[in-house]
Protein backbone atom coordinates (compact mmCIF):
# COMPACT_ATOMS: atom_id res chain seq x y z
CA UNK A 1 0.00 0.00 0.00
CA UNK A 2 1.40 2.94 -1.36
CA UNK A 3 0.49 6.90 0.67
CA UNK A 4 0.46 9.58 -1.40
CA UNK A 5 0.44 12.84 -0.45
CA UNK A 6 1.45 15.74 -3.15
CA UNK A 7 -2.12 17.50 -4.13
CA UNK A 8 -1.25 16.34 -7.96
CA UNK A 9 -1.00 12.82 -6.65
CA UNK A 10 -3.62 12.88 -4.68
CA UNK A 11 -6.04 14.04 -7.40
CA UNK A 12 -5.05 11.28 -9.38
CA UNK A 13 -5.22 8.96 -7.09
CA UNK A 14 -8.79 10.04 -6.10
CA UNK A 15 -9.70 9.91 -9.73
CA UNK A 16 -8.49 6.21 -9.78
CA UNK A 17 -9.98 5.28 -6.84
CA UNK A 18 -13.54 6.51 -8.04
CA UNK A 19 -12.86 5.43 -11.67
CA UNK A 20 -12.46 1.69 -9.74
CA UNK A 21 -15.84 1.92 -8.07
CA UNK A 22 -18.60 1.14 -10.12
CA UNK A 23 -22.03 3.60 -9.94
CA UNK A 24 -25.60 3.36 -11.28
CA UNK A 25 -26.14 5.70 -13.86
CA UNK A 26 -28.90 8.17 -14.34
CA UNK A 27 -30.25 11.45 -16.93
CA UNK A 28 -31.05 14.28 -15.00
CA UNK A 29 -33.68 16.30 -16.52
CA UNK A 30 -35.03 20.02 -15.73
CA UNK A 31 -37.14 22.33 -17.58
CA UNK A 32 -35.41 25.86 -18.21
CA UNK A 33 -36.38 29.66 -19.58
CA UNK A 34 -34.49 27.91 -22.80
CA UNK A 35 -35.77 24.67 -23.03
CA UNK A 36 -35.28 21.21 -21.52
CA UNK A 37 -31.80 20.35 -20.30
CA UNK A 38 -30.09 17.74 -18.74
CA UNK A 39 -27.08 15.92 -18.52
CA UNK A 40 -25.84 11.99 -17.86
CA UNK A 41 -24.41 11.57 -14.07
CA UNK A 42 -23.25 8.79 -12.15
CA UNK A 43 -22.79 10.42 -8.61
CA UNK A 44 -27.13 10.06 -8.00
CA UNK A 45 -27.04 8.95 -4.28
CA UNK A 46 -29.95 7.56 -2.39
CA UNK A 47 -29.92 9.88 1.30
CA UNK A 48 -33.02 8.91 2.78
CA UNK A 49 -35.89 6.57 2.59
CA UNK A 50 -37.62 8.57 4.89
CA UNK A 51 -38.70 11.20 3.84
CA UNK A 52 -37.23 10.23 0.57
CA UNK A 53 -34.28 11.98 -0.27
CA UNK A 54 -31.11 11.52 -2.59
CA UNK A 55 -28.13 13.77 -3.82
CA UNK A 56 -26.27 14.28 -6.77
CA UNK A 57 -23.23 16.68 -8.18
CA UNK A 58 -22.41 19.14 -11.12
CA UNK A 59 -18.95 19.70 -12.25
CA UNK A 60 -19.55 22.00 -14.76
CA UNK A 61 -21.01 25.48 -14.46
CA UNK A 62 -22.21 26.11 -17.70
CA UNK A 63 -24.30 24.99 -20.45
CA UNK A 64 -27.24 22.20 -19.19
CA UNK A 65 -25.49 21.83 -15.80
CA UNK A 66 -25.81 25.52 -15.03
CA UNK A 67 -29.44 25.29 -15.80
CA UNK A 68 -29.82 21.97 -13.82
CA UNK A 69 -28.28 23.95 -11.04
CA UNK A 70 -30.69 26.46 -10.90
CA UNK A 71 -33.90 24.73 -11.71
CA UNK A 72 -36.30 24.41 -8.47
CA UNK A 73 -37.58 20.71 -9.70
CA UNK A 74 -35.96 17.75 -11.59
CA UNK A 75 -36.29 14.77 -13.02
CA UNK A 76 -33.75 11.52 -12.26
CA UNK A 77 -33.83 8.81 -14.86
CA UNK A 78 -32.26 5.58 -13.33
CA UNK A 79 -31.28 3.90 -16.44
CA UNK A 80 -30.85 0.47 -17.57
CA UNK A 81 -28.93 -1.32 -19.87
CA UNK A 82 -31.69 -0.93 -22.93
CA UNK A 83 -31.24 3.29 -21.91
CA UNK A 84 -27.59 3.01 -23.27
CA UNK A 85 -28.09 5.17 -26.11
CA UNK A 86 -29.63 7.89 -23.73
CA UNK A 87 -27.07 7.79 -21.41
CA UNK A 88 -24.54 8.61 -24.27
CA UNK A 89 -26.62 11.34 -26.01
CA UNK A 90 -26.81 13.11 -22.75
CA UNK A 91 -23.28 12.54 -21.36
CA UNK A 92 -21.86 14.67 -24.59
CA UNK A 93 -22.35 18.32 -24.52
CA UNK A 94 -22.41 18.16 -28.43
CA UNK A 95 -25.55 16.10 -28.95
CA UNK A 96 -28.89 17.25 -29.95
CA UNK A 97 -31.32 16.41 -26.75
CA UNK A 98 -35.07 17.03 -26.84
CA UNK A 99 -35.29 16.29 -30.91
CA UNK A 100 -38.34 14.75 -32.77
CA UNK A 101 -36.98 11.71 -32.96
CA UNK A 102 -36.25 11.29 -28.86
CA UNK A 103 -39.62 9.80 -27.16
CA UNK A 104 -40.23 12.38 -23.88
CA UNK A 105 -43.20 14.22 -22.82
CA UNK A 106 -43.69 16.88 -19.77
CA UNK A 107 -44.49 16.14 -16.37
CA UNK A 108 -47.46 18.66 -14.92
CA UNK A 109 -44.99 20.72 -13.63
CA UNK A 110 -43.00 21.41 -17.00
CA UNK A 111 -40.70 19.10 -16.46
CA UNK A 112 -39.32 16.65 -19.16
CA UNK A 113 -39.58 13.28 -18.61
CA UNK A 114 -37.62 10.84 -20.87
CA UNK A 115 -39.49 7.57 -22.24
CA UNK A 116 -37.24 4.96 -20.67
CA UNK A 117 -36.58 1.66 -18.72
CA UNK A 118 -35.71 2.57 -15.11
CA UNK A 119 -37.55 4.08 -12.45
CA UNK A 120 -38.08 8.28 -12.74
CA UNK A 121 -37.99 10.41 -10.05
CA UNK A 122 -39.48 14.11 -9.67
CA UNK A 123 -37.77 16.09 -7.07
CA UNK A 124 -37.78 19.25 -5.29
CA UNK A 125 -34.26 21.05 -4.91
CA UNK A 126 -33.64 21.41 -1.44
CA UNK A 127 -30.48 22.55 -1.18
CA UNK A 128 -27.50 23.39 -3.21
CA UNK A 129 -23.40 23.49 -1.41
CA UNK A 130 -20.45 24.41 -3.21
CA UNK A 131 -18.21 21.38 -2.99
CA UNK A 132 -14.57 21.97 -4.28
CA UNK A 133 -15.03 23.02 -7.94
CA UNK A 134 -18.53 21.26 -7.69
CA UNK A 135 -21.88 21.73 -6.91
CA UNK A 136 -23.69 19.32 -4.14
CA UNK A 137 -27.32 19.35 -4.86
CA UNK A 138 -29.72 17.72 -2.05
CA UNK A 139 -33.87 16.85 -3.63
CA UNK A 140 -36.61 15.31 -2.25
CA UNK A 141 -38.32 13.06 -3.95
CA UNK A 142 -41.78 13.89 -4.88
CA UNK A 143 -43.14 11.44 -7.42
CA UNK A 144 -42.33 8.36 -8.62
CA UNK A 145 -42.74 6.93 -12.32
CA UNK A 146 -42.46 3.02 -12.00
CA UNK A 147 -41.16 0.96 -15.74
CA UNK A 148 -43.68 -1.99 -16.39
CA UNK A 149 -40.56 -4.00 -16.11
CA UNK A 150 -37.45 -2.26 -14.83
CA UNK A 151 -34.32 -4.10 -16.70
CA UNK A 152 -30.94 -4.82 -16.05
CA UNK A 153 -29.34 -1.61 -14.35
CA UNK A 154 -26.68 0.52 -16.26
CA UNK A 155 -23.30 1.11 -14.36
CA UNK A 156 -20.31 3.36 -15.06
CA UNK A 157 -16.73 1.61 -13.92
CA UNK A 158 -13.66 2.44 -15.34
CA UNK A 159 -15.04 5.04 -17.93
CA UNK A 160 -17.17 2.26 -19.41
CA UNK A 161 -20.81 1.32 -19.65
CA UNK A 162 -21.32 -1.94 -17.97
CA UNK A 163 -24.27 -4.33 -17.61
CA UNK A 164 -25.25 -5.61 -13.91
CA UNK A 165 -27.84 -8.54 -14.22
CA UNK A 166 -28.09 -12.27 -12.86
CA UNK A 167 -24.78 -12.96 -14.96
CA UNK A 168 -23.00 -10.90 -12.01
CA UNK A 169 -24.52 -12.47 -8.90
CA UNK A 170 -21.66 -13.57 -6.67
CA UNK A 171 -23.82 -15.00 -3.69
CA UNK A 172 -27.38 -15.97 -3.29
Amino acid sequence: MTVQRGAPQLTSDFKSAFGGHPAGVAVITAGSPTGPVGITASSVASVSAEPPLLAFSLAAQSGSAAALAVAETVVVHLLTTADLELARVFADSRSERFTGTMAWTRLPGGEPLLSHHGFALRCKILSRTPAGGSLLLAAEVVEIVTPEAAGEPLVYHSRNFHALGGHSLLLR
